[in-house]
């Protein structure tokens, strides 16, 4: 996978920025050499992890994104099981770095701290809303970036970091010990360099469950066909090429689930509303004007959307559960872009619709349905990076890390 791979890239390399540890507050809320090091010898012995600022580090305050509720918030007595699991591992943490606020949003833009840097595509955003994470394993100031994904938050800067990432099955891994978006799409995820890296951290981070290994792989050409026809063909060959090295034939089919993804999209987004509604409505009402106001508009629609509008939403989700178990049974994974673009600049992030749009139908089928998505980088171009995804049954966490963990 000649054009996939990415190198850890020198701090020269990080668009103008000397020092990203020391003098970047868009990428780091806390550093340190390290930060908490492993409780003991392990199998990530030697790694660095940087922590989304949604966990719970023992010793400093979760802040979320947002400077107020950092300001208000309790020093953490212990960590979060995830990071606590990592430590046991023997990694060690070398900082908390940014989030877009309360996990909110694709661009990693946050209207208090800043964007992270893309070392792959500088000028242009890193993904979010596990920003910092992509961000700090691209620069390779960290090997590991714990993150989190509700609606696309570790896959979309996976994709535009040129990284490896997991979302795993929904309730897989647990998320206590952290500051929830919406709980019922909420997981905690992880991105690296590499495929072999990834594999260890899902060796540690991922329950002890049999699941059938992949066997099968579809090509979701529906999917592909909604990818920017400059990329599009290349990524499909890059697909091909990756399935070449596993052994497996790649199985083109023409009808997916490409028809469904604008219903899915609205069903995700009206339950995630109202579970955002309801996760920080209360707050938000005791700090008018401490959150900026994209976010503090996403939250309180929530409040407004009625009992028939959420009915609707959690059928059609059933629904899409069903579709999806036909389509990707066990031992099968879909592969599908994992997203619709290179990643783009600032400007056009926040203000194309149509993009974010065609985004979140990339990454909705896995929110509504909790199938876990194994992104691997898929090709470079001159805008940058996009990323290949496979979407597989619920559970078969490890069988899709394992089908990629010899591979480079």
């Amino acid at each position: 996978m000649s054009r996939s791979s990415i190198s850890a890239l020198p701090p020269s390399s990080s668009g103008g920025i000397s020092d990203p540890r020391g003098d970047h507050p868009s990428l780091w809320r806390v550093a340190g050499d390290p930060l908490i090091p492993a409780i003991r010898e392990g199998a990530l012995s030697g790694f660095r992890v940087a922590v989304k600022d949604l966990f719970a580090v023992a010793g400093y305050a979760i802040g979320a994104g947002n400077p107020t509720w950092l300001h208000e918030a309790p020093v953490e007595t212990d960590h979060a099981p995830a990071v606590r699991a990592l430590l046991h591992a023997g990694a060690d943490i070398v900082g908390i770095v940014q989030t877009a606020e309360f996990a909110y949003g694709l661009t990693g833009i946050n209207q208090h701290y800043g964007t992270p840097p893309n070392p792959a595509s500088p000028g242009r955003v890193p993904g979010g809303s596990s920003s910092g994470s992509a961000s700090a394993v691209a620069l390779g100031l960290a090997d590991i970036g714990l993150g989190s994904d509700t609606a696309g938050s570790i896959r979309i800067p996976a994709s535009y970091c040129g990284l490896c990432s997991l979302r795993p099955t929904h309730g897989m891994v647990p998320t206590a010990g952290s500051i929830g978006l919406a709980p019922s799409l909420d997981t905690v995820g992880w991105i690296t360099r590499t495929p072999r890296l990834l594999n260890r951290v899902s060796d540690v981070l991922l329950p002890q469950r049999s699941a059938p290994p992949i066997r099968r792989l579809l090509l979701a050409v529906d999917l592909f066909d909604l990818v920017e026809p400059a990329v599009r063909d290349m990524l499909v060959d890059e697909a091909h090429e990756w399935a070449q090295q596993t052994g497996l034939p790649l199985h083109p089919v023409d009808s997916t689930c490409a028809a469904h993804l604008e219903e899915w999209a609205e069903a995700v987004g009206i339950i995630q509303a109202v579970e955002m509604w309801q996760t920080h409505g209360r707050w938000l009402r005791e700090h008018a004007g401490a959150v900026s106001s994209l976010v503090a508009d996403a939250i309180a629609a929530g409040e407004a959307i009625p009992e028939d509008y959420l009915e609707w939403a959690q059928e059609t989700a059933c629904r899409g559960r069903r579709l999806l178990a036909e389509l990707v049974p066990p031992g099968t994974a879909l592969v599908q872009p994992a997203a619709p673009t290179t990643p783009p600049p600032p400007e056009q992030a926040m203000s194309d619709l149509d993009l974010l749009t065609t985004t979140v139908m990339f990454v909705c089928a896995a929110s509504m349905a909790g199938l876990p998505v194994l992104t691997l980088p898929g090709v470079r171009t001159s805008a940058g990076p996009i990323g290949l995804s496979l979407l597989a049954a619920a559970g078969s966490d490890r069988a899709l890390s394992a089908l990629v963990a010899e591979l480079e």
